[in-house]
């Protein structure tokens, strides 16, 4: 297994062999040895497991978990094809404001981890795009926030066609600005607290 740290701090890119065979293939998304070495910690315990299945063109995110409580989320796509995109949402973070992207697609199996306060973004390139969601925390739905993915000044690398398809919730989302001036974005040193708290020693 290969990985690429991103130009969001902390967020990383895994890469992870898949072993073809006449029954199919095998592949292991997450290894702890691997993760540890990546990110200088072990893997957040699992407080949930979640997938979407969308078709081509749909656009979920930015999103993001009030913090506290936070989230850090390990991300990959079983099937189908996406662009996967991480933004930086931690004010204060030396890479606050910065956005990076990974491409899922069957032919190199990759996951993404993203830490606590870092918003999340995908976009399906096929019909029938599954993507897999390791989430720290469960679901609570009045913490789950949103900001636009099309918010002036991240420039996200959304395609233009086809014509991206998103929920009411994320078509109606402020702005990064707007939610930075709003108060409700995380905190980039709380984050961080946070994310080694759920670890333990």
């Amino acid at each position: 297994m290969d990985f690429r740290r991103l130009k969001v701090a902390g967020a990383v890119e895994f890469r992870f062999p898949s072993f073809p065979d006449e029954r199919g293939s095998f592949t292991s998304a997450l290894m702890e040895s691997h993760f540890i070495e990546a990110v200088g910690r072990r893997p957040f315990p699992i407080g949930q497991v979640s997938y979407t299945r969308s078709r081509r063109g749909v656009v979920r995110g930015i999103h993001y978990t009030a913090t506290p409580p936070g989230c850090a989320k390990f991300v990959h796509c079983p099937a189908g094809r996406a662009l996967d995109m991480v933004v930086d949402l931690r004010v204060g973070s030396p890479t606050w404001g910065v956005w990076d992207t990974v491409e899922f697609d069957p032919e190199s199996p990759k996951a993404v981890y993203i830490p606590v306060g870092v918003g999340h973004a995908v976009m399906a390139l096929e019909d029938d795009t599954i993507i897999a969601y390791l989430l720290s925390t469960e679901y609570v739905a009045e913490n789950e926030l949103s900001v636009s993915v099309f918010s002036p000044g991240i420039d996200l690398p959304i395609p233009a066609e086809p014509a991206p398809l998103r929920s009411v919730r994320d078509r109606e989302a402020p702005s990064v600005d707007q939610a930075l001036a709003d108060g409700t974005l995380p905190e980039f040193t709380r984050c961080a607290a946070l994310e080694e708290a759920s670890v333990g020693p």
